[in-house]
């Protein structure tokens, strides 16, 4: 499992990357390996406010639908567009392959580092 060292984590396996006063938020690893092929995304409009712990977007595999769950409550500045004709890019290149941008970002308090990230999905395997 590939977990960059630079990123945050939540317990419902999204990644956060801070840049500024905004932060990426993308599928880990672990979540799209167990998710399996990546055949649509569903993401939220720019200008939507997003609350941390809540379904904000969800993808479909071949196996099933999954909320994905903002990892920070803010507002959507951006959605990678990319991913609406091209979802299997999240299975190529998890880290690479953002959904959203959050601005006007609160409540990240609970978000783990990679090793505290590691350790929590070791217990769930």
């Amino acid at each position: 499992m590939n977990t960059p060292k630079e990123l945050l984590y939540s317990k419902s396996h999204e990644w956060v990357a801070f840049s500024g006063d905004t932060a990426k938020v993308g599928l880990t690893d672990f979540a799209q390996n167990a998710l399996g092929g990546l055949v649509f995304v569903n993401l939220p409009e720019v200008g939507d406010g997003v609350e941390k712990g809540k379904a904000c977007a969800d993808v479909e595999s071949v196996k099933a639908v999954s909320d994905v769950y903002c990892p920070v409550s803010g507002e959507v500045t951006a959605i990678n567009e990319d991913l609406l004709d091209q979802p299997e890019l999240i299975n190529q290149s998890p880290y690479e392959a953002w959904l959203f941008e959050v601005g006007s970002i609160s409540d990240k308090e609970e978000l783990l580092d990679a090793a505290a990230y590691e350790a929590f999905c070791a217990e769930e395997e």
